[in-house]
């Protein structure tokens, strides 16, 4: 069965020595410059000859474009890492059939200006986006221009990545995070509140038509969804200081409907169980496959050869395994079957 992995990641060789110059994530820096498959491409299409029915979407690893310069040298890291990531599709069309571009989300109307070259010209697919902006929310009114005009000029989807840095403590009387905590547990944490801050923001009433992907399944959302339901029923109950009963009154439907409406990736290092409550939650016509290649502990065929076990080991319909393997996919991507 064809199968497209819609969220991976590369970073172009220009990119990386950007990356280099301009992180000062000295940690990040060494993890994506001991990552070969994540910038050697030709070593990338040769691992992925395992799997002949395989084809990537791809998507640039962070760290973003905002968060490796200020508002003036941003769109200029963007326009490069969307000509190379152009430039990889039409190397190896087969192999990777789309990109989605990176976007200097720093700075809005040259990232609308981006998208729309990256869209119109170069072909991209979709635009990502990280799941806050330099700490800032993306439910902020000045990002609201970018995903109207992915959504309803272009009707491109959002790709949304976690990322919280490892400066940011868990515990308030620490200087940073411990034990890698910030991204194996802060990441679908970072998710989570994203997806919150969407709903409750109203942006999903706004647009309804608004695709966005979540990594790693909806992350903590699928889980709690039962607390998720039965405490956000009663928003407000809990506040003194701000009005939240009024936003109920002015959703549509419950909350946890409007978390229903995300689109949700299979990359869960492999746990059928996981991923057998994401569908529960999501359904199958919102889920779709990703790798999240090549962060694995194999550095790229691990998490491919995992994911698709996943699928295939939870005994679904062939018409449910279609879905999550390729068609769902190409219903995002613009493509006919």
């Amino acid at each position: 069965m064809k199968k497209i992995d819609i969220y991976n990641h590369v970073m172009p060789p220009r990119y990386l020595e950007l990356m280099r110059q301009h992180s000062k994530d000295q940690g990040i820096v060494k993890r994506m410059t001991g990552l070969r498959m994540l910038w050697d491409l030709e070593a990338r299409v040769q691992m992925l000859e395992k799997w002949p029915e395989l084809q990537q979407v791809l998507t640039l690893a962070v760290p973003s474009p905002e968060a490796l310069g200020d508002a003036s040298a941003s769109p200029e890291f963007a326009r490069i890492a969307n000509d190379d990531l152009a430039a990889i599709v039409a190397k190896w069309p087969q192999r990777f059939p789309a990109f989605v571009a990176a976007l200097p989300w720093n700075n809005v109307p040259a990232a609308l200006e981006e998208m729309d070259r990256a869209i119109t010209q170069l072909g991209a697919r979709g635009i990502q986006v990280t799941t806050n902006i330099n700490g800032r929310p993306l439910d902020d009114p000045e990002f609201f221009p970018v995903f109207e005009r992915a959504t309803q000029v272009h009707g491109v989807p959002v790709w949304m990545h976690p990322f919280r840095p490892a400066t940011q403590p868990d515990y308030p009387t620490e200087s940073k995070s411990q034990y890698e905590i910030w991204q194996v547990l802060g990441w679908p944490y970072e998710t989570s509140v994203a997806m919150a801050r969407i709903v409750f923001s109203g942006m999903l009433q706004r647009l309804p038509e608004l695709r966005i992907v979540t990594h790693h399944c909806g992350a903590m959302i699928p889980y709690f969804a039962g607390r998720a339901d039965t405490l956000w029923a009663q928003l407000g109950s809990r506040s003194a200081d701000a009005n939240y009963e009024d936003v109920l009154k002015r959703m549509a439907k419950k909350p946890i409907d409007y978390f229903k409406m995300f689109y949700a990736d299979t990359v869960l290092g492999g746990s059928a169980s996981a991923l057998r409550c994401g569908l529960d939650f999501f359904g199958a016509d919102k889920v779709v496959f990703a790798s999240d290649c090549p962060f694995d502990p194999e550095g790229g065929p691990m998490y491919i050869r995992e994911g698709i076990r996943s699928v295939e080991s939870l005994n679904l319909s062939e018409q449910d395994q279609q879905k999550i393997f390729v068609l769902n996919a190409l219903k995002l991507l613009g493509a006919a079957r």
